[in-house]
């Protein structure tokens, strides 16, 4: 379970969202209720300095720190910033002993292995967020979508709720995308509300 997954991919494709994500789409909804668009890319900025930390094993506020103690924000500068985090996120992922022993993540000790697989999830999941409320296309790669389905479906199957909330059900021929997004909580048929 400690062999390195290569983030570079999808890393380039949520870069490529951002930046193509328009200065007055910031205040717009996100499938993340309590998100504008603006707060979801602070997120993004956030989790990515964190588990580019948690990669290094660098422990402290940084890691220690729960997701959801604050509502995140975008600052000036915030696409350069989200760019240097997702190079420096995949940098430190490459490393194989980033995979090994335990880190730290949202205020949570757990095997660095499952750490590397949440932060790629983590990229897939808000890229997705992030393409639907600007109205982008977004077509993640077949391995980085095979990771997030093995982390996620597992929970599932025992009857547990998403990272988001509780599974939703999809065909069982559906796209794996829409499976993915499915069984983190999301709907996949989300769209912004007519305004």
């Amino acid at each position: 379970m400690t062999e390195t997954i290569d983030f570079a991919t999808q890393a380039r494709l949520v870069s490529q969202l951002a930046a193509r994500t328009a200065d007055e789409q910031l205040e717009a909804p996100t499938p993340c209720e309590a998100y504008a668009v603006r707060h979801l890319l602070g997120h993004l900025v956030g989790l990515t300095a964190a588990f580019q930390e948690a990669a290094r094993k660098n422990l402290g506020v940084m890691t220690d720190t729960a997701p959801d103690a604050s509502v995140p924000d975008v600052e000036s500068g915030w696409r350069a910033e989200l760019d240097r985090n997702l190079v420096g996120m995949t940098e430190a992922w490459h490393a194989p002993e980033a995979w090994e022993g335990e880190t730290q993540a949202g205020g949570v000790t757990l095997p660095a292995a499952i750490a590397g697989r949440i932060a790629l999830n983590e990229l897939v999941l808000h890229g997705w967020d992030l393409a639907r409320a600007t109205g982008q296309e977004y077509a993640p790669d077949a391995a980085s979508l095979g990771v997030s389905y093995a982390l996620l479906a597992p929970s599932a199957e025992g009857g547990e709720r998403g990272p988001f909330g509780p599974p939703v059900a999809v065909a069982a021929d559906a796209p794996l995308l829409d499976q993915v997004v499915a069984l983190s909580g999301r709907r996949p048929d989300w769209t912004p509300p007519a305004s």
